[in-house]
């Protein structure tokens, strides 16, 4: 298996981002992870963006869910088909969601394999295809400024601040005089106890970590804004359509 993950995943991508390094990224790796994390987010955008589209919608069924379970609470075998009735309605597949992020999952720890060994300059000889040049120096720093391969706080932080921004837009409001329910405080602890996560992985791990985990939140975050509004406009649209 890891044969295979090598073959079609981490090397094909490796090699890509030593050809962006060649080219377009002026020999600086971290344009270069920059660029080849856009391009593979950009590639995957439409399962990713489902997949968030699914987990909003969700969260959005979880007061009729509640009211689901209460009501059918010594009745199992109703409240199933209520809820499939419930997500059929609303044309959500509360598996489907798995099923996205199960397409995604080796896609992202490539890509993470990937900035990880580009830093390694002895995997340049082990991974690279005959038609790839090697570049004769290779420059781990980004801007000039940061060296990749070394640890760095000032990356670490933006890379929590980005994922913090990201977790609190992924959060979805409870309606006007409500208190948050469980599973939305749940979530909420879970998305912070993420951006925790990744303050620590950012820190501990060399700074081409930090900087892919910038990038790809950042990307996530402007998709998740795009799926809030799109969502704030169907919802607001359903409620224009019940009138007439």
């Amino acid at each position: 298996m890891s044969a295979l993950f090598n073959k079609v995943l981490f090397i094909p991508l490796f090699n890509f981002l030593i050809l962006l390094y060649n080219s377009v990224a002026f020999h600086d790796l971290g344009f270069a992870v920059i660029i080849l994390t856009i391009i593979i987010r950009i590639i995957i955008f439409p399962v990713f963006h489902r997949s968030l589209k699914h987990q909003r919608k969700i969260q959005q069924l979880t007061p009729h869910v509640k009211k689901i379970q209460e009501e059918y609470k010594n009745d199992k075998e109703q409240q199933a088909k209520a809820l499939m009735e419930l997500y059929k309605e609303h044309g959500v597949n509360p598996m489907s969601q798995f099923y996205l992020l199960l397409i995604q999952f080796p896609i992202l720890i490539a890509l993470y394999r990937v900035v990880l060994a580009g830093i390694n300059s002895s995997n340049l000889k082990n991974y690279l295809y005959p038609s790839v040049l090697a570049p004769v120096v290779f420059n781990h720093y980004f801007l000039g400024i940061v060296d990749l391969s070394k640890r760095s706080i000032a990356l670490a932080l933006i890379a929590g601040i980005i994922q913090y921004f990201q977790a609190v837009t992924a959060i979805p409001k409870p309606p006007a005089g409500t208190e948050p329910s469980a599973t939305d405080k749940a979530l909420k602890s879970s998305l912070f106890f993420m951006v925790g996560i990744t303050l620590v992985f950012s820190y501990i791990f060399p700074a081409v970590i930090a900087l892919y985990l910038a990038t790809t939140n950042l990307f996530t975050f402007v998709q998740q804004l795009i799926v809030n509004n799109q969502t704030e406009k169907d919802i607001e649209a359903s409620k224009e359509w019940k009138k007439t």
